[in-house]
């Protein structure tokens, strides 16, 4: 059975299981998860990107991953990027200011990234056992939203740095609202940033309405 057709409860220990799971493996931006045997890859058709704004934020990923790690090094920053619908997110440590003012120029320098959002903190790196806690945030927050039954959980991207949840994606104000709520009121989180890009309801309409299947004509 399917990620898409497995019941809230399934889902819920999915997400989790995934949260968990990237804590001990660093996960290629180009491979598919596996759940089940289905790839999470299907979850393409419900992101409200679109086909090629997702494969954009994964090769914005990829390429500004690579760069920094070039012109940077594992040294000087921890670093994470993030990026949905062409805006890059950055969290992690630098050794100072100026390597992070360094590393907003090499993201903002990267083909078709649209915004840099630089939250990389000048401190020193996190313990593992920082790191796991983080890991349980995103994996309870994602939980959460799958939970609610007046929320798209596949519209959020949920990045957790010592504590500090982000929430990413393309939302209506209230869907905004609804999930910074959850996320405030999950167990260990110390706060909530909004990285959100807030679209109408008659927007989100639109949307849902150019992803219907076409009307099959029966007519002989």
């Amino acid at each position: 059975m399917s990620f898409l057709n497995s019941t809230p409860s399934r889902q819920r220990f999915a997400m989790v299981a995934l949260a968990v799971a990237a804590a001990g493996a660093t996960l290629s931006a180009c491979a598919p998860l596996m759940v089940g045997g289905a790839a999470v890859t299907a979850l393409v058709a419900v992101d409200r990107r679109t086909s090629g704004a997702q494969l954009d934020d994964q090769g914005i990923e990829l390429r500004a991953s690579n760069r920094i790690k070039d012109e940077i090094g594992d040294a000087r920053a921890r670093f994470s990027v993030s990026s949905y619908n062409r805006r890059v997110l950055l969290t992690g440590e630098a050794s100072n200011e100026a390597v992070k003012t360094q590393i907003t120029q090499i993201v903002s320098g990267v083909e078709n990234v649209r915004e840099v959002i630089n939250e990389l903190g000048v401190t020193a790196s996190p313990s593992f056992k920082e790191r796991a806690s983080d890991t349980l945030i995103t994996g309870r927050v994602k939980a959460s939203l799958v939970d609610a039954k007046d929320l798209a959980a596949s519209a959020f991207k949920v990045v957790t740095e010592r504590g500090t949840v982000y929430l990413m994606g393309r939302v209506t104000q209230r869907e905004a609202d609804r999930a910074t709520d959850i996320a405030r009121n999950t167990s260990s989180v110390a706060r909530v940033v909004r990285v959100l890009e807030i679209i109408s309801e008659q927007e989100l309409a639109n949307i849902g309405a150019a992803r219907q299947p076409a009307p099959v004509n029966d007519a002989k």
